[in-house]
Parts: structure tokens; C-alpha cells; sequence
């Protein structure tokens, strides 16, 4: 049980930490209610129109091809990081990886469903 003190020490001065600084900054940090602080904010621009607006299919079948390719090109950085310990092999998966995404996105254009309309 002894071997657990550190952790259970550490994990006390992280809530303790944690629990002093908002408490502090609750009774510091003035309550000055301005209309700047309560509007809702949208990247500095003033919001317009209603937050409930309805989005075409299209968003997001670009937003999911947009995550989806992101996702796969993570995948470069490992093996950009392993390639001289994987030889040959690797960069053979490598390629046929990145043939596959080729055929992929040329399906994409194909479809046309990365153009906005």
C-alpha cells in the first residue's frame, strides 16, 4: 500500500491545485455583468440569424471526408518516423496505403461530392 503514496500525493496537490485556483479567481476576479460579456460570440463577428439554422447534407458529407482523410494521413507520420527500420516492406504498404486513398478520392471527384454548390 505503500507504493501508492506518491500517486495518491500527487493526485491531492492536482485537486487541491485545482480547487485553491477557483476558488481564488471566484473571489478576485470582479462580477461585471457588460452586454459585451453576455452576447454570444462567434469568432468576433456578431451572430446573425437563428443558432438552430438547418445545414445541407452536403456539409457534412464534407466535413466526414474531411475527417476521414485527415485521419488516414496521420498515418504517414509513423510511418515516416519507422521507415528505415521497416525497408522494403513498409514502403510497399506505404504505397499500396496511399493507392488506396488515390483511388479513393478520385471516386470523390468522380461523384463530385467535394464541390460546393
Amino acid at each position: 500500500m505503500l507504493e501508492y503514496l506518491p500517486v495518491l500525493l500527487f493526485v491531492a496537490v492536482g485537486l487541491g491545485f485545482g480547487a485553491v485556483t477557483i476558488l481564488a479567481s471566484s473571489i478576485i476576479v470582479p462580477r461585471r455583468v457588460t452586454p459585451e460579456k453576455v452576447s454570444a460570440y462567434e469568432c468576433g463577428v456578431d451572430p446573425v440569424g437563428d443558432a438552430r439554422g438547418r445545414f445541407t447534407i452536403k456539409f457534412y458529407m464534407v466535413a466526414v471526408l474531411f475527417i476521414l482523410f485527415d485521419i488516414e494521413a496521420v498515418f504517414l507520420y509513423p510511418w515516416a518516423v519507422a521507415f528505415h527500420s521497416l525497408g522494403l516492406y513498409g514502403l510497399i504498404e506505404m504505397v499500396l496505403f496511399i493507392v488506396i486513398l488515390l483511388i479513393g478520392y478520385l471516386y470523390l471527384l468522380k461523384k463530385r461530392a467535394l464541390e460546393w454548390e
